[in-house]
Formats: C-alpha cells, structure tokens, sequence
C-alpha cells in the first residue's frame, strides 16, 4: 500500500506562494523546487521518523517534526507522522520566524 500524503490547505499555500517566488528569477528552478517538495514529501511518508521533532510552545504540536527539501535546503517541511504515512501542516523559508507562524 502506498503511504498517504495529506497537504494541508497551507502547506499548498506556501509552496505555491514559494513556487511563485522563485519562478520571477527562474521558472526552471521553481519546477525543480516543486518537484524536490514532492520527492521529500513521498521520502517522509515511506519514513516518517526521519524528520528532526521541532520544539514549539503550543502542546498540538508536540509531534511535529521538520525536514529540509533537498535542493533547497532553507525551506522547510513542517509535518506530523501517520501510522499510514504523513501530514504535511507547513513549508517555510527558514528564515521567517517560524515558531511565532507554527505558533499562530
């Protein structure tokens, strides 16, 4: 059976609003960042565990973990582990305050 990938509504946000951002300098990269996301995304549905637990406040994400897209090593997937595979809550720029955004 293949493990299941669910997006939440903004994690799609993000990586189109990320897509798009890249895509003014070259639309090739912003492919290939589309197509790096994706990889990650099935690599961590096969091995949820692979991701690094991120600490936050708030105590719903306690088992939120983050991952790096390879490529693009900056941003970030922000996800929980499922016993059928993953779901992806967000997909950063790391250099945004991202416990203030996890914490909202």
């Amino acid at each position: 059976m293949k493990p299941r990938i669910e997006k939440r509504a903004l994690a799609k946000q993000d990586l189109r609003e990320q897509a798009e951002y890249i895509r003014k300098d070259s639309p090739r990269s912003a492919l290939r960042f589309l197509e790096a996301a994706e990889k990650a995304f099935n690599d961590l549905a096969r091995q949820p565990g692979l991701g690094i637990p991120e600490v936050c406040d708030s105590p719903h994400l306690a088992e939120l973990r983050c991952w790096p897209i390879r490529g693009f090593e900056k941003h970030l997937i922000f996800y929980f582990p499922k016993p059928d595979g993953i779901e992806v809550v967000r997909v950063l720029h790391g250099s945004r305050d991202i416990q203030a955004i996890l914490n909202r």
